[in-house]
């Protein structure tokens, strides 16, 4: 058995799925969505290609390898986006050969089910209360949102406004998690964290930028809050140090960015033996969404997993929007069910990927500045 096809395809509002095919007809799906960077990671298909037309994919572990090793320089959202689709792609397809679901390939369930959030609020936080009570009422007992809009090294905090967003949420009995994107500089992450500490929060996401590990050891010295971070980090040697610090307690690695379920799963582990939950990042489609599942399903430490149905970025296609069928995706009670399907688990709608591809989307992340005209983190 050979693969005889790697193709790419844009699928709005911003996703890049995978597709492999052998000579005999064995295909599998992934998705190398890399957010506002869709060309640069198709481009990356191009040495994959090159490598891997006419390898057995039943290998996955060497495919791996040399995708990672094998061309000198390694690393990075591109490429390792580019070999996490490529490995979905590969799992999803040695599932279907073998009518197994992936998490079965890794030694069978831990779980039935993991529990779900969705996001309220756009990039900059409003009506929060009536989002959360929709949610609600889709049955989420969970929900995250920006804390913030732009912030400078010395913006006042007003940490006012932000307890009160998140109040209002908590008042529609839904658990709250707040995603500060990287926005925040040490000085105002110190006083807002500190302010935010006695509301009961899941989690804050990433205060800081992570590369700044200094800064969040720190911040993390400050508060009892625990901090969560990892979607800008795409490699178990990036986690290596961020985990040894014990600066964070919920890594989110997206199995889209951070080299698949195979390195995943690897990452996974690591956090196991450092008492840190997984919590995976996943804003995407429904490929990212259902591999974070069958990552779920057979590794302990995942406690929490997010899904981008009716994000405020899904405009003119959501979620379900390229599958058959909605069901393995849809969430009961605030939790997702583990899907049983072989593979990944869901079945694509091929000819509506072939027809949206014809029209390649162009997803580019809106530009802030503050009112001094510098650049702010979005």
């Amino acid at each position: 058995m050979k693969i005889a096809r790697i193709e790419t395809f844009f699928v709005p509002p911003r996703w890049l799925f995978v597709r492999v095919e052998t000579g005999d007809g064995a295909i599998g799906w992934g998705e190398a969505s890399l957010e506002g960077h869709a060309e640069a990671v198709d481009g990356a298909f191009a040495a994959l290609r090159d490598r891997f037309i006419g390898a057995d994919p039943r290998r996955i572990e060497d495919i791996w390898q040399i995708a990672y090793r094998g061309g000198f320089y390694r690393g990075g959202p591109v490429l390792m986006s580019a070999l996490s689709g490529l490995d979905q792609a590969l799992w999803d397809l040695k599932g279907r050969l073998h009518g197994l679901a992936v998490h079965e390939m890794f030694g069978g369930k831990v779980r039935e089910r993991v529990r779900a959030y969705a996001w309220i609020g756009g990039d900059r936080p409003d009506d929060v209360a009536e989002a959360a009570a929709a949610r609600k009422a889709q049955g989420f007992s969970a929900v995250k949102m920006n804390a913030t809009g732009e912030m400078d090294y010395l913006s006042p905090p007003r940490v006012d406004e932000v307890i009160a967003r998140v109040r209002a949420a908590q008042a529609e009995g839904v658990d709250v998690g707040l995603d500060f994107h990287g926005r925040l500089h040490r000085a105002t992450a110190k006083q807002i964290a500190k302010a935010l500490e006695p509301l009961g929060l899941m989690f804050i996401e990433e205060p800081l930028l992570s590369e700044n590990a200094e800064g969040l050891v720190q911040l993390a010295s400050h508060v009892t809050t625990p901090i969560a971070m990892g979607e800008r980090l795409y490699s178990r040697w990036d986690f290596k140090a961020i985990l040894a610090s014990g600066a964070v307690d919920i890594i989110q690695p997206d199995l889209s960015h951070a080299g698949g379920i195979s390195e995943c799963r690897r990452i996974a582990a690591m956090a196991e033996s450092h008492d840190v939950a997984v919590a995976p990042h996943c804003p995407l489609g429904p490929l990212a969404l259902a591999a974070c599942l069958q990552l779920a399903g057979c590794t302990p430490n995942v406690v929490l997993q997010e899904m981008s149905l009716g994000i405020h970025y899904n405009e003119g296609h959501d979620l379900y929007s390229f599958v058959k069928d909605a069901g393995p995706l849809t969430p009961v009670d605030g939790h997702l069910a583990i899907p049983e399907g072989p593979g990944l688990g869901i079945e694509i709608d091929e000819d509506k990927v072939r027809l949206a591809d014809k029209d390649r989307h162009r997803w580019r992340n809106p530009i802030w500045r503050h009112a001094d005209g510098s650049f702010a983190e979005w």
